[in-house]
């Protein structure tokens, strides 16, 4: 009766233990750039206007060869898409306190911002 008392917690251990290493997967935000002379940033859907500091995973779509996403900001300088790419790219950064900018580098008029609290 014992040994399956010791089981039984064990079991549950081993399961807290695999729910907590799941939910410490970083945040996840969407990036777009193109097709047309546009580039966002979103999370759940919405336009991203602010993230926690820490890792981030940035998904982004590139949908136009004639751009690229660029990500900066405090100790951050990240081409996450290239000239000439279309398709997505996921990358993992860490994000610290400040403004954050995404933008194509070559139509610097293409460009987003957000604040890392």
């Amino acid at each position: 009766m014992r040994l399956i008392s010791t089981l039984g917690i064990a079991a549950i251990v081993a399961l807290v233990a695999i729910a907590t290493a799941f939910s410490m997967a970083p945040p996840r935000v969407n990036g777009t750039v193109g097709p047309g002379f546009t580039i966002s940033l979103k999370k759940a859907g919405k336009l991203v206007k602010t993230l926690k500091r820490g890792r981030t995973t940035f998904v982004v779509s590139d949908k136009a060869s004639i751009h690229n996403f660029h990500l900066k900001g405090p100790g951050l300088s990240r081409m996450i898409t290239g000239i000439g790419f279309t398709g997505t790219k996921t990358v993992t950064v860490l994000l610290k306190r400040g403004r954050y900018t995404y933008v194509c580098d070559v139509h610097p008029s293409i460009i987003g911002h957000f604040r890392v609290l």
